[in-house]
């Protein structure tokens, strides 16, 4: 069984060079039993609209069914959800903002967590005794977190937003009460969900943005296709090789030839923009070639050690005041699709700077070889060969290195960080790339990671080989190996431009997932 790193500084080096990418749904045995725990995936990167600011995204609790009421997919009030950034090259965090919720129940005797109609609708003149006629029933729909027009929000949460920076702890959120906005139950419940996510955006001190909700889900993939041993759809594909983009496919960022498998779902989304100024070392804006300009970012959530549920039927659990950590997540997939089952765990609640014990699963990564096997054997010899180990190409994905840092740039441990240039800024619309880096686009993954960036695609084709050089006259470079990919090119539903980037959550009533040959939000699937 791989797992413990030979003594040798080029292991070392290479401890976690090989990631398949994309977002973490269920991905280690420990969240697939904890899915409030469960981070799905993990942005950092230089708002669009403000150059001097960075947003940090984090998503938790994975598909999310819209219509699965009625108590809607509240934040966990016993986990700390935390954004962690390293700005000194180390793989320890420098500064971390925390995150924490806080449950009421506003209609005990309701069995829904969110009711609302029109102006509200009272009781028919033959209502039953004891209720008389005129008694308000149904309460005005929900057209606000507090005051009037919340009066149907049963289930509503709070939360607060804390930055640990040099020892000191400072509540952002300056004594504001902070509301999470709830799932979209549907039309007659809330008719105008936009104003309750507009809402939901705070202007804090210091030039800081969060927000808090659930919202649409913004990954993509055909995750059906991709986890059966990737049994990609002939149909799909111009080239008549699965898995193995045309041209004008790869070039169609509006585009989906396959099923998306991860649409019509939401998810809960906790979202912070802050200056950069307030992350740098030095407290300073830098250049691109300035090694000051790049940080290191992730994510995590962590669980009281010990939990004491009350002898009494509804009583308070006792909690301990110690946390443990549950989850991580950086590059996304990373623990999914590397780490073997056995460990994915460990990984999960170890920290970033310890990574060089999982070191072996990287050097000869697992999935290369699935890679190589799986199109070699359906297409032929020479179909798609890859580089030999160990994999000194994928470096820049777990140090501080070109491109994505400045020249110059202390590497630091191998650790798995999600690495922003933030003296990079964002690529306008018009001229972005989902395929980040790959495409041409210096503002996309892996320097950082957009909402939009399509990390099936750009990181099977970094495994695959085309960031290496020839070895022995073959080249990794051209076709096929840059033209992998699952056939699914954009999110089902438009994002936003400004933040929280992310789309509104779906419809519990009127959402549906969308099917191949369907046309929704601008995007055409192809597929049968």
């Amino acid at each position: 069984m791989k797992y413990l790193c030979p003594v040798s500084a080029l292991i070392t080096a290479m401890a976690l060079s090989s990631p398949l990418q994309a977002a973490n749904h269920r991905e280690a045995p420990l969240t697939a039993l904890d899915h409030k725990a469960d981070i799905t995936d993990f942005y950092a990167f230089v708002s669009y609209d403000d150059p001097t600011k960075v947003t940090l995204i984090l998503d938790v609790d994975p598909l999310l069914e819209p219509s699965n009421g009625p108590t809607y997919f509240p934040f966990d009030p016993e986990i700390l959800y935390t954004i962690k950034i390293d700005n000194n090259q180390d793989a320890v965090e420098d500064i971390a903002f925390e995150f924490r919720f806080n449950t009421e129940i506003r209609l005990p005797n309701v069995f829904t967590v969110a009711v609302g109609a029109g102006n509200g609708i009272s009781a028919p003149a033959n209502s039953p005794a004891p209720i008389p006629p005129g008694t308000l029933i149904v309460p005005p729909a929900i057209t606000a977190l507090d005051g009037a027009g919340s009066e149907g929000l049963s289930l509503r949460q709070t939360y607060t937003a804390t930055m640990v920076k040099g020892g000191q702890r400072t509540m952002l959120h300056g004594g504001r009460t902070l509301y999470k906005v709830p799932t979209n139950a549907g039309p007659r419940t809330m008719p105008n969900y936009s104003s309750l996510v507009q809402q939901g955006i705070y202007d804090l001190d210091n030039g800081i943005k969060v927000f808090a909700g659930t919202m649409d889900d913004p990954f993509w993939i055909d995750l059906g296709a991709t986890f059966d041993s990737l049994n990609f759809r002939p149909e799909a594909f111009d080239t008549g090789v699965p898995g193995v983009l045309s041209d004008t496919q790869d070039g169609d960022d509006t585009t989906n030839f396959a099923p998306d498998d991860v649409s019509g779902f939401n998810v809960n989304t906790i979202a912070i923009e802050v200056p950069i100024s307030l992350l740098t070392q030095d407290g300073q804006l830098h250049g691109p070639n300035d090694p000051k300009a790049t940080i290191g970012a992730w994510g995590a959530t962590l669980r009281p050690k010990v939990k004491v549920l009350s002898s009494q039927p509804g009583g308070p659990s006792l909690l301990s005041s110690s946390l443990i950590q549950i989850q991580r997540m950086a590059n996304p997939l990373f623990n999914e699709l590397i780490i073997g089952t056995g460990f994915k765990d460990e990984f999960s609640m170890s920290q970033p700077k310890s990574d060089a014990k999982f070191a072996d699963f990287a050097l000869d990564p697992v999935l290369a070889r699935v890679l190589n096997a799986v199109y070699e054997t359906s297409f032929g010899p020479g179909t798609l060969p890859v580089p030999t180990p160990p994999r000194v190409d994928l470096l820049p994905l777990v140090q501080y290195l070109p491109p994505i840092a400045a020249t110059g740039t202390p590497p630091g441990p191998v650790a798995d960080l999600l690495r922003l240039n933030t003296g990079i800024t964002a690529t306008p619309a018009a001229n972005r790339s989902r395929l980040g880096l790959l495409g041409g686009d210096p503002a996309g993954f892996p320097n950082g990671r957009r909402v939009s960036d399509d990390v099936v695609d750009i990181a099977a084709r970094v495994i695959a080989g085309v960031l290496a050089p020839n070895e022995n006259g073959v080249s990794f470079s051209g076709f096929p190996h840059n033209r992998i990919g699952d056939g699914v090119n954009t999110n089902d539903v438009p994002y936003r431009e400004t933040f929280p980037y992310v789309a509104n959550a779906h419809s519990g009533r009127d959402s549906r997932h969308i099917d191949p040959n369907e046309e929704s939000g601008g995007v055409v699937l192809l597929a049968e």
